[in-house]
């Protein structure tokens, strides 16, 4: 049943948080019976509610997705194509569940920012990659030039903006790729790819083939399309820096107090109810215009029978249920928890050091290690890999390499949090790494580890682990806006160094393979 093989994808992927914060919460960094209760009726309205919208994603919306990009491709129409892709980038990138938590946090701990043009920014970017990656499908471009230069002038524009946004800039971009847009985009990118192949060429005995990069133009979509809303939440930032006469660079930090956060959990249940309206109008406005696009695809576009009409009404029903009690259980007491637990270990770290300094690490490391083990996504991913490579790269290994990765990524953010060291030390180096790969390892690998980018940056990593980071970097004295984010940005940046690793290890292998096979 789909209902219960989504409920043990997301029990798999809170549920280990949630074990080590209890196990935290109640020995050497005790949270309180309060934050500790709200944060157990927290995750099970996460689980709860994650569950539900990812199957109303699944039956109602992703169809929508699929059937959309066939039938626009089938038009054969590169304008309508282009301009409805950007709308569907557009609409689906303000319903991602992920993009809300980062825009909560975002206009939590910085002022000046408003969260719905931060977030109607971020689908704008969104929809432009969308349409920048669909015209690389359809004119055959390379995509390792397409990444290169894209990137190139994406930290041109990045060093541009306001120091305030850069790091949430990168963090956006790994928001993004969350469970309601990954699909769409795909959906989009195989189905151009697969009409590419309408292109029909034929041998000389009338016998159809396909080109040999049909199957690598499948891939690569979501990566260019994640580079959409980093430049736009730049170009917002300065902006707004323009608009304030560079106000926003100085812009004043809401600190979070200890004292408020205790008071709130001693609310009890009552947080839950008060945070209810709030959630259902974001929700709303969220999915309203969504719908509207799917209304006018029926009609115009789609035209599917009733049956089917009604299956995806079901869909979005559950979908917006779902993502209410998900945005209820993550804003009421799992991301309180979380930044109380981060406030608490920065604070023996940078007061007492030591052995405590130690402990903040190793926890850092052992989130990362779990986080990206848990997420469903990467599972989806890890046989993917498996599959294509012929079993050479066995998923096992490739779940080793990214939880080293990611553990090492947060660990990182730790020490950046703690010692306040500029993010571009890391990011430069890592994404330069990730460019030069791009000439080493084999395309279909290339497009696979720029799409997985998101991958590891799903829902746990955009709810609590930047809600730790963020009360590590509050407990520590720091800024919470320039060294807190960021964390997101290097757990996604992990995929694309492991999986181009992992693919140059394929092609070695094969090419062994190949002259052994020769003798």
């Amino acid at each position: 049943m789909d209902l219960l093989h989504k409920f043990k994808e997301t029990l798999y992927s809170v549920v280990p948080i949630m074990a080590i914060v209890l196990l935290l919460g109640v020995t050497v960094a005790p949270l309180g019976t309060g934050v500790i209760v709200n944060f157990v009726i927290g995750g099970i309205l996460l689980i709860i509610g994650l569950t539900v919208f990812l199957l109303g994603v699944d039956i109602g919306i992703l169809p929508i997705g699929e059937r959309s990009g066939a039938a626009l491709t089938a038009k054969k129409s590169l304008p309508l194509l282009l301009g409805v892709s950007f709308i569907i980038g557009f609409m689906v990138t303000i319903a991602e569940p992920d993009v809300q938590v980062l825009a909560d946090q975002i206009n939590d701990v910085a002022s000046g920012v408003n969260k719905w043009a931060l977030i109607c920014m971020i689908a704008l970017g969104v929809g432009l990659f969308v349409m920048l990656g669909l015209l690389r499908t359809v004119l055959s471009l390379k995509l390792k030039w397409v990444l290169i230069i894209s990137y190139t002038l994406l930290f041109a524009l990045a060093f541009s903006a306001p120091q305030t946004f850069q790091g949430v800039a990168f963090d956006a971009g790994g928001a993004t790729t969350g469970p309601m847009t990954v699909p769409f985009i795909m959906a989009l990118g195989v189905g151009v790819a697969a009409v590419r192949s309408t292109g029909k060429k034929h041998d000389e005995k009338g016998n159809q083939t396909v080109k040999n990069n049909e199957s690598d133009d499948s891939f690569g979509l979501t990566g260019i399309a994640s580079i959409g809303p980093v430049a736009a939440v730049c170009v917002y930032g300065i902006l707004l820096k323009i608009i304030n006469n560079s106000a926003t660079e100085n812009s004043a930090v809401q600190n979070i107090n200890n004292t408020d956060v205790k008071e709130q959990f001693n609310e009890g249940l009552s947080i839950f109810v008060e945070l209810l309206p709030d959630v259902l109008k974001e929700v709303s406005m969220a999915l309203l215009p969504l719908v509207v696009m799917f209304i006018l695809f029926q009609i115009f576009l789609l035209k599917m029978p009733p049956v089917q009409v009604r299956r995806m009404i079901k869909g979005v029903i559950y979908s917006f249920v779902g993502l209410i009690m998900f945005l209820v259980g993550v804003n009421g007491g799992f991301m309180p928890a979380g930044q109380k637990l981060g406030e608490l270990l920065g604070s023996y770290a940078s007061v007492r050091g030591g052995i405590w300094l130690v402990l903040l690490l190793a926890v850092g490391l052992i989130f990362g290690a779990v986080v990206v083990c848990a997420e469903p996504a990467v599972w989806v991913l890890t046989e993917q890999v498996e599959t294509i490579s012929g079993g050479n790269i066995k998923r096992n290994v490739m779940l080793a390499a990214l939880s080293c990765g990611v553990a090492l990524a947060i660990g990182l953010s730790m020490l950046r949090v703690l010692y306040r060291f500029s993010l571009w030390y890391i990011l430069i180096p890592g994404y330069a790494l990730a460019l030069l790969l791009t000439f080493f390892c084999p395309p279909l690998f290339t497009g696979i580890a720029f799409d997985s980018g998101g991958v590891a940056s799903g829902p746990m990593t955009s709810t609590f682990i930047l809600s730790f980071t963020l009360g590590t970097a509050v407990a520590s004295g720091g800024n919470p806006v320039t060294d807190a984010f960021g964390v997101i940005a290097l757990v996604a940046m992990t995929p694309l160094i492991a999986i181009q690793i992992l693919g140059i290890i394929f092609k070695l292998k094969s090419n062994k393979t190949k002259k052994v096979e020769a003798l």
